[in-house]
């Protein structure tokens, strides 16, 4: 396929992103300060097993979704604009809503067929499995109606559900822990109750029920979703068993405890820096396929919004990373969980390069070679199996975080060796210059910190962060001008 490289729609396109990222901000700002209030409200209130409970839970939610659901949506953002543009939205709807439930009517045949199996092979509890067997339903149909929002470029709908999503969700876990006293099960009850609730809300945003009409399926439509969209649940798998996994494989060798303790790291790291580091992504990526989709060269704004997200994420990465046990101990108001600072390094890094893929991995979305990332991720996730089995009976949290940032930085690794032709990102050499001069005051003034100093380890982190960003910005006014041709 030809591209042409179109500086007028590039320009036009990102002033729409950053247009974009602006109404997205609120949600993701949000929804990073409603994950921050998530750890050191459910570890004051639940004990390291009843933690670690909980996130063995979520951990195989998860599981089920990424099989099942979660790839439906996903495919339903990827051709809506194909769609759109062919006028066949009611039938594009009847399919994917079809796939849906007969992927959940699926789950639950094999869920009752091997139950036994899901029991022992993950270590969970039977009323905890089919408690999560029910909460799969409102949220395949959240991760549906969430993925036409973005498609529809819905940004402040999208923004309104998150944000309510998030704390109705924590007022009712809270609620149900405090009056029924029902331990780690009160936070699937509270996450159940609420995004039913946020279910209405988005049918309603989405304007599902005046696009919605039962039509007959042609089965040569369905065949792109499945093509497109079963290498994601299978990449999705990989990712999981890279981030996931090691909490099944510490429960197996420690228990309940351990796996609290890895819930809590990763509460304050993947969750929490995910959530502001995907304004970028939520952004762009809708705007992206449809560039592409109208034949025009993306690979310039892709480049420009790699280097964009490095320059956020990199510093707030290192500084939380210097000051891992001042951070837990900032976000964690249970001295028992304070032990998860070992952690914090490896997957604050691990989340960095696993988020740098998004942007490393977007080629293969784009020529519908997703099978390519199913591959390397799956390398990945094999390597963190084998490494969390070597590691964690020798080192105990530091051999899962060793695994963990090690499959991270070799999935990385591979998406930048792994090139498509004519989707190559373009280095952002800008960018990565104008970071490296900022570190100098950076190193500098941590120097001082670390050998004269004794203030509070917020202002310190606080402090490094605006001088480097403060000196980013200066060489992008002075001698590091960006000059448009």
């Amino acid at each position: 396929m030809e591209f042409i490289e179109n500086r007028e729609v590039e320009k036009e396109q990102l002033k729409a992103i950053f247009r974009d990222m602006v109404k997205y901000s609120p949600s993701k700002i949000i929804g990073m300060l409603g994950n921050a209030i998530i750890v050191p409200v459910y570890t004051s209130l639940l004990s390291p097993e009843e933690y670690g409970l909980y996130s063995l839970s979520i951990a195989l939610l998860s599981f089920l979704c990424i099989i099942f659901s979660d790839w439906v949506g996903l495919s339903g953002l990827r051709f809506f604009k194909r769609h759109q543009m062919t006028q066949d939205m009611p039938k594009y709807l009847t399919t994917l809503v079809t796939i849906l439930i007969s992927n959940i009517f699926v789950m639950f045949v094999a869920a009752f067929i091997f139950r036994h199996n899901f029991y022992s092979f993950f270590h969970i509890p039977v009323k905890y499995f089919f408690a999560i067997l029910v909460l799969i339903i409102p949220v395949a149909i959240r991760a549906l109606l969430f993925q036409l929002l973005r498609a529809q470029l819905k940004s402040m709908s999208f923004t309104l559900s998150t944000i309510i999503n998030q704390f109705l969700t924590i007022l009712l876990s809270v609620f149900f822990i405090k009056f029924f006293h029902l331990g780690a099960m009160s936070l699937l009850l509270g996450m159940g109750v609420s995004i039913s609730l946020i279910d209405l809300l988005l049918i309603y945003q989405s304007n599902l029920v005046s696009w919605f009409k039962l039509q007959k399926i042609e089965w040569y439509s369905v065949l792109p979703i499945f093509k497109y969209g079963i290498p994601i649940a299978a990449t999705s798998l990989s990712a999981w068993i890279i981030n996931q996994s090691n909490k099944f494989i510490m429960n197996s060798i420690h228990g309940f405890s351990e796996v609290g303790i890895v819930g809590v790291a990763y509460g304050l790291t993947l969750p929490l820096l995910m959530t502001i580091f995907s304004i970028i992504t939520v952004a762009a990526i809708p705007r992206i396929i449809n560039m592409y989709e109208e034949k025009i060269d993306v690979r310039p704004i892709i480049s420009r919004f790699t280097g964009y997200y490095i320059m956020i994420a990199l510093p707030v990465i290192i500084v939380i990373s210097l000051y891992a046990m001042d951070y837990v101990q900032m976000l964690s108001s249970n001295d028992k969980f304070q032990i998860a600072f070992k952690l914090i390094p490896y997957f604050a890094f691990g989340t960095f390069f696993m988020a740098l893929t998004d942007y490393t991995t977007l080629q293969y979305h784009l020529a519908n070679k997703t099978y390519i990332e199913f591959i390397i991720k799956l390398t990945s996730g094999i390597a963190n199996v084998v490494l969390n089995i070597l590691l964690i009976p020798k080192m105990g949290l530091v051999g899962v975080g060793i695994a963990t940032l090690g499959a991270n930085f070799l999935y990385f690794l591979l998406s930048i060796i792994i090139v498509l032709p004519g989707l190559g990102l373009i280095f952002p050499r800008l960018i990565m210059s104008r970071m490296l001069i900022s570190f100098v005051p950076f190193v500098a003034l941590y120097y001082i910190f670390n050998k004269f100093s004794n203030l509070p380890a917020l202002f310190e982190m606080l402090s490094l962060m605006f001088v480097f960003y403060i000196c980013y910005f200066w060489l992008t006014k002075t001698i590091l001008k960006r000059i448009e041709r």
